[in-house]
């Protein structure tokens, strides 16, 4: 755990008490800071009270809170910052003058010598994040991995004078940054999502733009360059920024930067005096155009760090791949499972349905805007679509003359229809792909849940025909 030791702040408020926020009580507490601490969910609030019992810390709501005498709010992500509407927490620190961070804010004041790599993009972000890690570690550094991936950034172990952290963060996250600094950031990628939170699109730009703030010539800023978004953030950062910048693509060649070409090669063009080249097209963990960026990515990071190219392709070659996301699950009688769990949007969706034909694509659960209309291109692949959650009937208007579709409402019965209509139709190549292009709290609690849902299923399936059941 992350303590605060040095901190000037003698009483803090947490607001939000989900995992980044039972961490940041954790670590405020172990620094010896009084601690004020709420969450609106009663259930959120009686399995915090069961974990701790310290004379520093009231779980009392906001209104009780001695707002005078508080100096910071810490306020978790999904909390509503500013859209639709400021939560009322918000606006109450905002008359008492009380500064609002979150959690990274707290992780970078702490560190503030140990270097970061700071991720984040609409998609990709985990796989980069995943990625980078592994390369770093295969090439026996010391590396801690968290953020919007993996434990809340308090949790990580202190690395040291050797070690770094690799971070993914969410623009939820960045909206909260003030004096964070990362001194190899990246963006990957922005296509529109979160806009209820943020407002509009610009908003949603403007807050994953924060990650390259406060950056200096020492520091390494990373953008991809193949979205009309990405590309303004790159041609207003070139105007202003300090930082090294280093643009990278998968669809066009560059003179400057690191870029991928058709064919799954990827080339560094940073140092005219030492062309880098490497193969991804043989990398099975890696396929797909959406993963030979995220590679390009992790290469770039790396390489900033100090990797060499040698070390960062045997890392590549040894990257396990990312649950949840494009996960094979099991090959059950000729028929691919696949958990693409992790797919929350449409656009996230495509890279699935893109490589694969006679797909019996399970999609729905709480709807991003835009639904999956911009998939209209796509769906020559899919045998048969089986949808499920909120967005059900949504989808289902969407999808009436162009795609087969069964109504199922839940994921169990969207997944007992898909793998008896694979198994019985005994298509070539044929795929049952969890890729719900939706958010999945209408159902479950993360993707994760759901994501491992559809594993043990499959598993379950697996096992009965093993064993003779089926």
């Amino acid at each position: 755990m992350i303590t605060l030791r040095n901190y000037d702040y003698k009483q803090v408020a947490v607001f939000g008490l989900s995992k980044s926020g039972v961490t940041t009580v954790a670590s405020l507490l172990a620094s010896g800071i009084e601690v004020f601490a709420w969450d609106d969910n009663p259930e959120t609030r009686q399995n915090f009270a069961k974990l701790y019992k310290n004379p520093k810390l009231s779980l009392s709501i906001p209104e009780e809170w001695q707002w005078q005498t508080i100096q910071l709010l810490v306020l978790s992500p999904g909390i509503p910052f500013t859209n639709p509407e400021p939560h009322e927490v918000v606006k109450t620190a905002g008359k008492f003058g009380v500064k609002i961070v979150g959690d990274i804010e707290l992780f970078c004041d702490s560190q503030p010598h140990i270097p970061k790599i700071a991720v984040t993009g609409t998609n990709g972000k985990s796989t980069t994040t995943s990625l980078i890690a592994h390369i770093l570690k295969s090439a026996s550094f010391k590396v801690e991995v968290g953020g919007n991936l993996g434990p809340p950034v308090l949790s990580l172990q202190p690395v040291g004078n050797e070690g770094c952290y690799v971070l993914e963060l969410s623009s939820y996250q960045l909206d909260l940054v003030e004096n964070a600094h990362f001194n190899i950031a990246l963006i990957l990628n922005v296509t529109p999502d979160h806009l209820d939170r943020h407002g509009s699109i610009e908003r949603y730009v403007e807050a994953k733009s924060h990650i390259f703030d406060r950056q200096n010539k020492r520091d390494v800023a990373i953008i991809g360059i193949d979205d009309d978004y990405s590309r303004s953030i790159y041609s207003a950062l070139k105007q202003i920024s300090k930082a090294k910048i280093i643009p990278i693509s998968v669809i066009q060649k560059l003179n400057y930067g690191v870029f991928v070409n058709k064919s799954g090669v990827l080339l560094d063009k940073t140092d005219p005096e030492n062309l880098v080249e490497i193969n991804l097209g043989d990398i099975a963990t890696l396929t797909g155009r959406h993963n030979w960026q995220n590679a390009a990515f992790a290469y770039t990071a790396c390489k900033s760090y100090g990797v060499s190219a040698r070390e960062i392709e045997k890392g590549l070659k040894t990257f396990p791949g990312l649950r949840h996301r494009m996960q094979t699950v099991a090959t059950i009688h000729g028929v691919r499972f696949i958990n693409d769990s992790k797919a929350t949007n449409a656009d996230a969706t495509s890279h699935a349905l893109k490589p694969f034909s006679n797909i019996y694509w399970i999609v729905g659960g709480k709807p991003k805007e835009g639904g999956i209309e911009s998939l209209h291109g796509l769906l020559g692949g899919v045998a048969h679509a089986f949808l499920i959650g909120e967005s059900e009937d949504k989808f289902a208007a969407f999808l009436e003359g162009k795609v087969n579709y069964t109504k199922c409402g839940t994921l169990d019965k969207a997944f007992a229809a898909a793998s008896g209509k694979a198994f019985s139709e005994r298509k070539q190549n044929s795929v049952v792909l969890l890729s719900p292009a939706c958010a999945s709290f209408d159902q479950w609690k993360s993707f994760e849940e759901r994501g491992d849902a559809f594993c043990k299923m499959t598993d379950n399936l697996l096992q009965n025909i093993v064993f003779g059941k089926r």
